[in-house]
Order: structure tokens, then C-alpha cells, then sequence
């Protein structure tokens, strides 16, 4: 396994849209946004985002690898907690400009507050008033934060 991936320069919509060449598309801050979904459920676990390095180790280890924007680090998902996520399948949109992951996750949690997964509230939608309180679609964590992290900083940023 090499743990060098070319990535093919984008020479055409045709090379992009319909060729076989892995040529991704970074925004301005040299990032692409990763969808990570449950390879069995299809539940969306979570979002996140990729460098070329984090891309081309996902490629080459199997195991999703991340650009955390908050830390501004390399981020191996599941090194410090144990969640590693295992590719299942690796998917780039039409115009190579986002990832998809479907992943099997070892204690089948992917979120740093506790849940299975990041998107563990809804935004009430339609009518109603002006307050849209979050309602939970999880009711109970998968892990606690604290034994699983202890004095790490928290990730999210005010």
C-alpha cells in the first residue's frame, strides 16, 4: 500500500464529471467537506472536513482521517477515543468537490459530546413561532466524554 495518492490535475468538465481520474477540488482554504455516513443504517454520523493529507491517508489506511479547523490539525478519527471510523466505501461527488465516507465505526459512536451521532437534534420546521426549540432525536449517549477524553479541550468553539 503507498501512502503517496495522486491526485490528477482538472483539465476538463468531461476529465471531472465523467473520467475515472481522482482529481478533487479544494476550497480556498485548501479544504474539501467529508459527509460520513453508518455503512449499515445510512445514518449521517457526521461532517467534517479534508485536506490533501487527510484525504490521501483515508485512501491509504482505510480509516477516515480529518483537517479539524478548530485545532488546525491533522485529526485520525477514533485515536484518541477509540471510535475509529473503517472505510467502507468511498465516494466523490459529480464535480469532485465533496467526499462521502460510509464507515463502520468501532463502538459505534462518532460524536465528541457522547452520541452515535453529530446530529443529534432537529430544528423544528413549518409553521410556529419565532423560538424553534432543538428537539433530541437521541435521547441517550453512546459514551461519556469525560472517561472517554478526560482534561482535553473541548473542540467546539464560541
Amino acid at each position: 500500500m503507498s501512502d503517496f495518492i495522486r491526485f490528477h490535475a482538472r483539465n476538463s468538465i468531461e476529465q471531472v464529471e465523467e473520467g475515472n481520474e481522482l482529481a478533487p477540488r479544494f476550497d480556498e482554504h485548501g479544504l474539501i467537506p467529508c459527509i460520513t455516513t453508518a455503512y449499515g443504517t445510512g445514518e449521517v454520523l457526521m461532517l467534517g472536513y479534508m485536506n490533501e493529507e487527510a484525504l490521501r491517508q483515508t485512501i491509504a489506511t482505510g480509516e477516515a482521517h480529518y483537517w479539524s479547523r478548530s485545532r488546525q490539525v491533522l485529526w485520525h478519527k477514533g485515536a484518541t477515543s477509540g471510535l475509529v471510523q473503517t472505510v467502507e466505501e468511498l465516494r466523490i461527488d459529480d464535480d469532485q468537490d465533496a467526499i462521502w465516507l460510509r464507515v463502520s465505526v468501532a463502538g459505534d459512536a462518532s460524536c465528541h459530546v457522547g452520541y452515535r451521532s453529530c446530529f443529534y437534534r432537529a430544528v423544528p420546521v413549518g409553521e410556529g413561532g419565532e423560538e424553534r426549540p432543538l428537539e433530541f432525536r437521541e435521547h441517550e449517549k453512546s459514551f461519556d466524554p469525560k472517561e472517554v477524553y478526560g482534561d482535553a479541550p473541548n473542540p467546539t468553539k464560541l
